[in-house]
């Protein structure tokens, strides 16, 4: 019996993963990658590296698809950018401001630095597919 029990708490709990589709919308080429870092409130936001979950996909102009999938219930936050020329970072000029596209979830925009993570937080109770349109 105790067996069924631990069965069914394990089935119940892994029933409980959730996917994020994100659409990168406004990619102007098929050049380079596409970085998508998944935050929790915890994690170093918005640095890309310091991210809960990270995907890097080949570009696909207009619109590039990313998917996470088995995760928990929580409060997330998605950074984009388009790495257009394939150096692995966000290119900035000397002043510090990015010079490659990027975006935030909620189409969060700060004036001069990245959006608090509060305003780029969505919150994953399902399965779900959110779009991020790049400037």
């Amino acid at each position: 019996m105790t067996y069924i029990f631990a069965f069914l708490s394990l089935f119940l709990a892994s029933s409980n993963k959730y996917s994020l589709t994100v659409e990168v919308k406004n990619v102007p080429n098929n050049k380079g990658s596409i970085y998508v870092g998944l935050f929790r409130q915890q994690d170093k936001w918005p640095e890309y590296g310091k991210q809960y979950k990270g995907k890097v996909v080949s570009a696909v102009k207009g619109k590039t698809i990313v998917t996470f999938t088995d995760l928990p219930a929580g409060t997330y936050a998605l950074a984009v950018y388009h790495d257009e020329n394939k150096n692995n970072k966000l290119d900035k000029n000397v002043f510090g401001v990015p010079i490659e596209i990027y975006g935030f979830s909620n189409n969060a925009r700060a004036t001069f630095s990245a959006p608090d993570f509060s305003d780029a937080d969505i919150s994953l109770t399902k399965s779900m597919t959110h779009s991020i349109l790049l400037k």
